[in-house]
């Protein structure tokens, strides 16, 4: 007869199997149910006339496209427009040179009333016609355009299909008060704003609660093994090493002066806008999609934003990511090796070294990698708690950790890889428990399916768990638009297409730099010599074989759930940062002196890494936009005496494998023996040696760059800027011209602008010599921008025709001629009727000559510290590179003012800094400093002696502006495109807003170098659903002159304002309202 202690602990445990099972399963079921429980949605609706006026409103939409527009227009509106005709009403405005290409237009023309949608004439009446007209009835939906003149004996005018026009508000030619009947109604698709229903949070709530009880009730079950409970760090975890000082200063120097990654901006400018929103979109692309089903890890950086936008403090995720990084690696990751493992150092210091040498250069940034990096081995870990202690609690929580690894990032699925490593022997345990709990020992009887259910379901409840953060306050609706439109615009590259991401490691670009190129290289090295020794030996002596072979197993299983990415940037190899360095230390032991003793295998071991290393060694060292200012060898290998270092390494490479080809021939004769000493030292851990000079190099190119830009803007001094109470970054350093007309330069003697700008000589210079296509070089072979900014948009060329890729807004020709009767459009708001130019350009080529006139050079100031002259064509000069670009002469000329007022003693002449591009309008600029305190007269050389048509330039007179910095003009208030690509070094301007559906315009736009804006353009554009797209058809965008401080011949960007199609236009007044959709619910298509 059982005892009855033994009674008592089996009801408890009969308790704890039925807790385990209910609680794991009503966990499992409402987290699934989640993404189709309702939500509460704001809808979001237009109206047009406002306040009674015909008044133009403004209400550029995020989505572009709404989801239902409807008009209702007198027809006598029709005949109360001018004679030539005009506008009733229009989604876009009139002088958008877009305005018939996207939009809706109701209009008149000399003759006729006309319906047009996205350039295609949907109905027309002659006005003639139109006296028994009532009314103009137009609707648009998802699925056809309808337009009937009510009242005429006409056939209503229906054509099928989605040919929804874009909207950015609502924009007429009437005037004073609206007539009675007309109206506009637009239904805006705010389909994201939306927020939880109390069932939704009853649900979440209650699901997050059961499954915490059924994993206390799972830890119930495993607690039957009858063992002690397991400690759960390892013994002496706080206690540091040298080598944990080591490797602890340099992530922490490193997040100070270390390079930033290419999405910071990008990331850090959704998360600024979220709260505001309500939701986390998309900010720059894909229409204003919500970032679900991987945007969990988002609402951190966005918690941190809220509180300072300064990159130190808004990257404190990456700091302490890369600290538990170590501590895992060091603490639990080697000592699971195994004794040998646990006991030799040069295991340790080959895992920290290869672990820094993916880490900085993929992971000092706002991307989710760090984070997946750690919920990598965190999943590993758990999974090899769950093998060594038999229990499954410790599987539930690698499960958890898998989870929101994935939703942390697509290559989370590197933590799925860590599960599935361990799947064999965890399912041998679920076995084995299951029959031990199936075992009733007061009756005898055997409940297995209940075992099984009871031991499943908590497993079940910690894998869905993530959905709860997941569709918290989205649909499951709402996120599959999401995913197929980011699928159906792009870039979504296939598994097939990967090798596109080793194109771009090993192109000229930041994404191939050397730095990144050797973390993968020695990545690939080091799990082929492992997987070779485990292999050939069936094993590593003191190493136990199962962890081992799943690490491995988990870093090339996340290099195959690599392909399954749709985009193949090289930023994601940053999370193989962890498995990386734990693979690197299997790799110390393999390559030790005690398992790799032929001196013959040890040279050609190492012959094979220093091949890897001369391969990366063939890429610049290069890093992401501003990071890779003042950085040496950022635009070609390293080299060493005149020499690449990567040939020199080939040579050694060569010297090596005759060294173990000896070595060979030698051991023939005298048989194996232990290598001499020489071959001892340099082949004990050559993977600490290699990855540890790289990261060296690393650290010391950017304290270089620091020093050598100082006290010119880098990345390092704007973080210390920061600490120090200075957190606006690169707003500081960047100069405005704010009235560039204002800052031209006076001449000497009686004579006006025009004398003097051609008063020394004139041959071949004339007021209209300018070429009439100035399009930039680097976009006139195929129209796209040599950049990969914008990999995999089909749509780039099209953009371009809509988009000035300069932004100096200087499109055909002026309606008056200027001050010297030129009318060719003035760049950067220079203005015709005060600044003269002269150009040499004429069809067929010719040479030409010009020397101006003497010009008063101010005394020196700090508001003024450069000369400026803005020019188009092209100038001799040579580019950063060190390249000679062949061009005109253009020289300023500088000298004493005597007495009389012709007597100009020359001094000098140099030549101004030209930043391009080329042919386009650009500032040419000398720096004050670099011409004599005494020197107080300038005046201009040109020659052009190219015969060459498309050798020619174009100039206006010098000129000294006072400028203010960029914060100052900008503001931190005034909304502003901040392009993704300078977003991080822009933290203090304010990122414009949206909600509901409708973004506020912006005044400004910030973008980033040429090169960089050309991508940007694209990928920011109308096609990819971005901002550049919606606030290119609203105003007209124009650059304001910009310099970089100290750094003149530098291009960091520019600075655009937004000049409106329409200046009258006022903010549309959005109606709300709230309804209740269910998860299911979706209106269509956006796109």
């Amino acid at each position: 007869m059982p005892s009855s202690g033994g009674s008592k602990s089996d009801g408890r445990l009969r308790v704890a199997r039925i807790v385990a099972l209910l609680t794991g399963l009503a966990g499992f079921l409402l987290a699934v149910a989640t993404p189709l429980l309702p939500v509460h949605q704001t809808t979001t609706t237009i109206s047009w006339p406002q306040d009674d006026q015909a008044t133009s409103i403004e209400a550029p939409l995020i989505s572009y496209l709404p989801v239902e527009v409807s008009a209702t227009i007198p027809c006598a509106v029709f005949n109360d427009l001018p004679d030539e005709g005009g506008l009733v009403a229009a989604t876009i405005p009139a002088q958008s040179p877009d305005s018939q290409r996207f939009g809706l237009q109701i209009r008149a023309t000399e003759t006729q009333a006309e319906v047009l949608v996205r350039n295609a004439l949907v109905a027309s009446q002659p006005l003639e016609e139109l006296a028994n007209c009532d009314q103009l009835l137009v609707g648009i939906t998802k699925g056809a355009v309808t337009a009937e003149f009510a009242g005429i004996d006409v056939e209503p005018q229906i054509r099928d299909g989605n040919q929804m026009p874009y909207v950015v508000g609502v924009f007429s030619d009437l005037e004073g008060p609206a007539p009675d009947g007309l109206n506009v109604t637009i239904e805006v698709d705010s389909r994201f704003t939306t927020s939880p229903t109390l069932l939704k949070i009853l649900a979440i709530t209650i699901g997050a609660i059961a499954t915490l009880v059924s994993l206390a009730a799972l830890h119930r079950l495993d607690l039957t093994d009858g063992r002690r409970h397991r400690r759960f760090l390892p013994a002496s975890w706080w206690k540091l090493s040298p080598l944990d000082l080591i490797v602890g200063a340099i992530l922490l120097g490193w997040y100070f002066i270390g390079a930033n990654t290419a999405d910071d901006g990008y990331i850090l400018n959704m998360a600024r806008v979220a709260g505001h929103a309500g939701y986390m979109a998309n900010y720059y692309r894909w229409y204003g999609v919500p970032e679900a089903p991987f945007g969990w890890f988002y609402d951190v950086t966005a918690a941190l934003a809220a509180l300072s936008t300064a990159s130190p403090f808004v990257r404190l995720t990456t700091l302490i990511a890369s600290i538990l990084c170590w501590w895992i690696i060091s603490r639990e990751v080697i000592p699971r090796l195994g004794r040998r493992a646990r006991h030799t150092p040069a295991v340790y210091w080959t895992a920290a070294a290869v672990f820094l040498a993916f880490w900085l250069p993929y992971n000092n940034g706002l991307r989710p990698e760090p984070v997946i990096a750690v919920g990598a081995l965190l999943t590993w870990i758990s999974v090899e708690r769950a093998i060594a202690t038999g229990r499954l609690l410790p599987a539930a929580i690698a499960t958890i950790i898998a989870a929101f690894s994935l939703a942390a990032g697509p290559t989370g699925l590197m933590a799925v890889a860590a599960l599935l490593a361990g799947s064999r022997p965890l399912l041998a345990i679920l076995i084995k428990r299951a029959k031990q709990l199936s075992q009733n020992t007061t009756t005898g009887n055997k409940h297995t399916p209940l075992a099984w259910a009871a031991l499943t379901a908590p497993l079940l409840a910690a894998g869905t768990a993530v959905l709860f953060i997941v569709f918290r306050d989205q649909t499951l609706a709402a996120v599959s638009e999401a995913s197929r439109l980011r699928t159906a615009v792009g870039p979504s590259l296939t598994w097939y297409e990967e090798m596109v991401r080793y194109e771009e490691l090993f192109g000229p670009a930041s994404d191939g730099s050397l730095s990144r190129r050797f973390a993968v290289l020695i990545l690939f090295f080091c799990i082929t010599i492992s997987a070779a020794a485990i292999i050939r030996r069936g094993g590593l002596p003191g190493v136990p074989t199962g962890p081992a072979a799943r690490i491995l197993g988990v870093t090339v299983g996340s290099l195959l759930f690599l392909t399954l990415t749709p985009t193949k940037w090289t930023h994601h190899f940053g999370a193989f940062a962890g498995v990386g360095a734990a693979v690197a230390a299997l790799t110390a032991i393999a390559m030790g002196p005690t398992i790799l003793r032929s001196a013959r295998n040890r040279l050609l071991a190492l012959s094979v890494l220093m091949f890897v290393v001369a391969f990366a060694l063939t890429g610049t060292n290069r890093w992401w936009h501003v990071s890779n200012y003042g950085v040496p060898f950022d635009d070609r290998p390293p080299l060493f005496l005149g020499r690449g270092v990567a040939n020199w390494l080939l040579a050694l490479t060569l010297l090596l494998l005759i060294a173990a080809a000896i070595f060979h021939y030698l051991e023939l004769r005298k048989g194996k023996f232990d290598p001499p000493w020489p071959v001892r030292v340099v082949t004990t851990a050559p993977v600490m040696i290699v990855s540890f000079a790289v990261v060296i190099w690393q650290l010391v190119s950017m304290t270089v760059g620091a020093v050598s830009q100082y006290p010119a803007y880098s990345v390092a001094r704007a973080n210390f800027d920061a600490v120090g109470g200075e957190p606006c970054g690169m707003a500081r350093d960047v100069l405005v011209e704010t009235d560039p007309t204002a800052g031209l330069l006076k001449p000497i003697g009686d004579i006006d602008a025009v004398t003097a700008l051609d008063q020394g000589e004139n041959t071949g210079f004339t007021a209209n010599g300018v070429a009439g296509d100035l399009t930039p070089e680097s976009l006139e072979d195929d129209g796209t921008a040599s950049t990969p900014v914008a990999m995999g948009e089909s749509d780039a060329e099209e953009e371009l025709t809509t988009i000035d890729p300069t932004g100096t807004g200087t499109s055909g020709p002026l309606e008056a001629p200027g001050i010297n009767d030129s009318i060719v459009p003035l760049p950067f708001g220079l203005d015709p009727a005060q600044v003269p130019l002269l150009g040499s350009y004429r069809p067929g080529g010719g040479r030409g000559a010009l020397t101006s006139g003497w010009y008063e050079l101010p005394a020196r100031s700090d508001d003024t510290p450069v000369l400026v002259m803005t020019i188009a064509g092209r100038v001799a000069s040579v580019d950063p590179f060190g390249r000679s670009i062949r061009g005109p002469v253009v020289e300023i000329e500088y000298g004493t003012q005597g007495g009389p007022e012709t007597d100009i003693e020359v001094q000098g002449s140099i030549q101004p800094l030209d930043i391009g591009p080329i042919p386009s309008w650009r500032n040419l600029r000398i720096p004050m400093a670099a011409i004599p305190e005494e020197a107080n007269a300038v005046r201009v050389i040109a020659r052009d002696d190219e015969l060459a048509e498309d050798q020619w330039v174009a100039l206006t007179p010098p000129r000294l502006p006072a400028m203010s910095t960029l914060g100052d003009v900008v503001g931190t208030e005034s909304p502003v495109l901040i392009d993704w690509s300078v977003g991080l070094s822009f933290p203090c301007q304010q990122p414009f807003l949206h909600r509901y559906g409708v973004l506020d315009m912006p005044r400004y736009r910030i973008t980033g170098d040429f090169e960089l804006k050309a991508g940007t353009d694209i990928a920011q554009g109308s096609y990819g659903g971005g901002p550049v797209g919606v606030t290119a058809l609203v105003g007209a965008p124009i650059a304001l002159p910009t310099y970089l401080r100290d750094d003149w011949d530098r291009d960091w960007g520019s600075l655009l304002t937004f000049e409106p199609y329409d200046p009258d236009a006022v903010p549309a007044e959005l109606a709300l309202d709230t309804t209740t959709r269910s998860g299911r619910w979706n209106p269509g298509p956006i796109r």
